[in-house]
């Protein structure tokens, strides 16, 4: 179809669609539909309403009978959640990922490097490339990895990194998610709903597939097991029922085929780890752990964790067992740290980043933190080692009480804070009460590393559902939107 005038469909609610600067992931323009985008766009004109809201009410039940959720913490009202979504796919052209996944495979080769090297011989740190009170001041730095060798050297096995596309079109990352990340369960059950839902639309793109996922991740775990063990024995470390992502914990490990485990179903003996079985004790290789460093070993972290299991760092240190992510690789994605990155890739690659960062301020240089300190109410500041949207003030959207609160924070501890402009990201259309209506949009590709590194094609796009809203964290009132790669 051509360029429709979309007043024509007020049917649809388009008539008070909002176009401005920002990009818009469907539109050109108040006149045009991007050409990948038309096909759709053609099925949502040629739907009546009913039909559209017998679709939702059916993705509704799909989602409710997986017991597809997440938990909010901090709410009186109740925690368990079921997971917000839209029903509206997010396509990306196969030029546009083809830029992203050679992106992506750069920052993480280089991160990788960056773990390795600050653990063993620290030469970017005697380079001075990053400085050493930037990595050795970050909560995240486990001074007991120090000379410890991993399996292949990969200390980061699963990454999700957060992109955004600004207002001239192009894709940068937002952050990096390097420790524990979380979301793949959402975009796998995502894509198996709307594969039901809009059956030959999807057959009509040739959308490329991401249902291998757990496979590869159960090969990439494997690649990763102790040397001379055969058939290695992988589980899944969770911290229970009242974690956040414990359906994601529960839905992979399944996936995968293999336990679900808590700290107390190990134990430790001769620095082998071994899983409490109906049949006796079964040696585990590879933990894919879902806790966080501190909680995993009360003798190595934190005493009082219930979480863990006591004499695990001590079997990993001795090479009996895989931890997948390895221990300390949340110094690499801390806020700060963020932004060395073009220059960590431009020092074990000798090349520029593929894909650029935001703009960052480091609280710690005196004339930058004046300059975010002057702009408060123009700036998003971010505590360095917060994840969920927590810890967060978006200042054109602040009160005045809240700028002098983290003024207050920022100044007691200028290293836990960095400073970024309020971004434009762009736009996605969704359906809402009002009709087809743009909310803002994040992307967050998963990123698989063992043998070789491989990429899903898509990820999760995370939805600021709420109208106005930056903040695409579920646990802030965000949802979720399946992502299209096409083949061509």
């Amino acid at each position: 179809m051509g360029s429709p005038e979309l007043e024509e469909f007020g049917v649809a609610g388009l008539t008070s669609y909002q176009f401005d600067d920002i990009y818009d992931e469907m539109f050109e323009n108040a006149s045009g539909v991007r050409e990948h985008y038309k096909p759709l766009f053609d099925l949502l004109m040629s739907l009546p309403a009913e039909e559209v809201r017998r679709r939702k009410h059916s993705a509704d039940v799909s989602f409710l009978h997986q017991g597809i959720t997440f938990t909010v913490y901090g709410r009186s009202e109740g925690t368990e959640k079921i997971f917000p979504y839209d029903l509206l796919p997010r396509i990306v052209t196969s030029a546009e990922w083809a830029r992203i996944e050679q992106g992506l495979a750069q920052r993480i080769t280089a991160l990788n490097l960056f773990l390795k090297d600050i653990y063993n011989d620290g030469k970017i740190l005697a380079d001075g490339v990053v400085p050493r009170e930037v990595v050795y001041s970050c909560k995240q730095f486990r001074r007991q990895m120090r000379g410890l060798q991993v399996p292949r050297d990969v200390y980061v096995t699963v990454v999700g990194s957060d992109l955004i596309r600004l207002p001239n079109g192009e894709f940068v990352v937002l952050e990096d998610n390097l420790r524990v990340p979380s979301g793949v369960s959402y975009m796998l059950t995502n894509r198996r709903v709307m594969k039901r839902i809009f059956p030959h639309l999807f057959r009509r793109y040739s959308v490329r597939p991401i249902e291998n996922y757990t496979q590869v991740l159960l090969s990439t775990l494997r690649s990763l097991a102790p040397g001379n063990r055969g058939e290695p024995t992988i589980v899944l470390l969770t911290p229970g029922v009242y974690n956040s992502a414990y359906f994601e914990h529960a839905f992979l490990a399944r996936q995968m085929g293999i336990e679900l485990v808590e700290g107390r179903d190990l134990l430790t003996h001769d620095n082998k780890v071994y899983m409490r079985t109906t049949t006796g004790l079964r040696r585990v290789d590879v933990i894919y752990r879902r806790v966080d460093d501190e909680y995993l070993d009360p003798l190595a972290f934190r005493p009082d964790s219930a979480l863990g299991v006591a004499g695990l760092f001590n079997a990993y240190r001795a090479g009996n067992v895989t931890l997948a992510n390895a221990v300390g690789t949340g110094v690499a994605d801390d806020k700060a740290l963020y932004a060395y990155v073009p220059k960590i890739i431009k020092y074990y690659l000798d090349a520029d980043p593929i894909l650029n960062n935001v703009e960052t301020y480091l609280l710690t240089e005196e004339k930058q933190r004046q300059h975010v300190l002057d702009n408060l109410d123009k700036l998003v500041v971010k505590a360095v080692g917060e994840s969920g949207g927590y810890g967060m003030l978006i200042g054109p959207a602040s009160t005045a009480e809240e700028r002098a609160e983290f003024r207050a924070r920022i100044l007691a501890d200028p290293r836990n804070y960095i400073a970024q402009p309020t971004l434009g990201l762009s736009r996605a259309p969704c359906l809402t009460e009002e009709g087809l209506q743009p909310r803002h949009v994040d992307l967050r590709p998963y990123i698989l590393y063992g043998e070789k590194i491989t990429i899903v094609p898509g990820g999760l796009t995370r939805v600021a559902l709420r109208k106005g809203s930056l903040v695409v964290n579920s646990s802030q009132g965000g949802g979720s939107k399946d992502t299209w790669v096409l083949n061509s």
